[in-house]
């Protein structure tokens, strides 16, 4: 560890969060800490990604750059940043680049926090897209809100995780074209389960069918990649049913607030909430097309 480069702790090595790590563990430049509430999962990421650090507890002692967060919800950055105080070992000037899929009122209360006013702190809520394959592969899409200081820095870090980091404007930016990006995935496996689902009972050989239209005008990301696990009845990977319905929720509040009656968004949480109670949560949001055959 040198004293020379800048040090940037990771917090949240789940599905996404631990890949994500573990393309920036290799820049050559930095110094990466990190930090798990499992610690056997910290444990295993040192063995995959050698020569760097974790966090036991509140970083005591240890001044950092920037934190990097991808973490499940709002009361989980809550918990860490705040009440855990891990806010108060960014050092003056730094940064917070947060991944996760949060509210905009989360935001708000972090900005808002006096030890980030008082220290000039930057808040990016950057939220990514691409799934846990894009995660792994390190092709991910990023939508950044935030200030222009320090973009030049952030975009060195997350290419080495994405293919695409995409400043949409101020703070919140990010999440509300997190918002577009879930109701947009909703209704297209919405539309992808009805259309797979007619194809089955109709004994469409459905190898031919994905050969036929793939090429053309229903070509999609979630038909390339999720086509043929959802004729499968293979849900077992991906994101998850219930972060979904995190995210839909999150949507339709700002959707409420902006006046808009979003039914056919409504009507697809509806289903992703009867799957969950189902004990499906964890499946991929693929899974709609189970309820077809509940």
């Amino acid at each position: 560890m040198s004293k020379l480069k800048p040090k940037y702790l990771f917090v949240g090595l789940g599905t996404m969060g631990y890949s994500m790590a573990g393309h920036l563990s290799k820049l050559k430049d930095i110094d990466l800490f990190i930090f798990n509430r499992s610690r056997h999962v910290s444990k295993k990421w040192l063995f995959d990604y050698k020569g760097q650090e974790f966090i036991k507890d509140k970083c005591s002692g240890i001044n950092f750059n920037g934190l990097i967060l991808c973490l499940k919800d709002d009361a989980s950055i809550l918990n860490i940043l705040l009440k855990k105080k891990f806010i108060e070992n960014v050092k003056p000037n730094g940064f917070i680049l947060d991944h996760s899929t949060t509210s905009l009122e989360l935001i708000k209360t972090v900005s808002l926090n006096n030890y980030f006013s008082s220290n000039n702190l930057s808040y990016f809520d950057a939220p990514v897209s691409g799934g846990e394959i894009g995660a792994i592969k390190g092709n991910l899409s990023i939508m950044i809100g935030g200030p222009d200081r320090k973009i030049k820095i952030l975009k060195k870090l997350m290419s080495s995780y994405s293919k695409s980091t995409i400043k949409v404007g101020p703070s919140g930016h990010g999440q509300l074209t997190k918002m577009v990006n879930q109701l947009c995935i909703a209704g297209l496996l919405q539309g992808l389960s009805e259309a797979i689902i007619l194809g089955k009972t109709s004994n469409l050989n459905m190898n031919k069918v994905f050969e036929a239209i793939s090429g053309g005008a229903a070509q999609s990301w979630q038909m390339d990649n999720r086509f043929k696990t959802m004729v499968d009845n293979n849900f077992d990977f991906g994101f998850a049913v219930d972060l979904m319905i995190k995210d839909l929720r999150i949507a339709l509040k700002q959707a409420n607030f902006n006046n808009l009656n979003l039914k056919t968004s409504k009507a697809v949480l509806k289903n992703y909430q009867k799957l969950s109670s189902h004990d499906h949560g964890n499946l991929d949001t693929s899974s709609l097309i189970k309820l077809f055959n509940s």
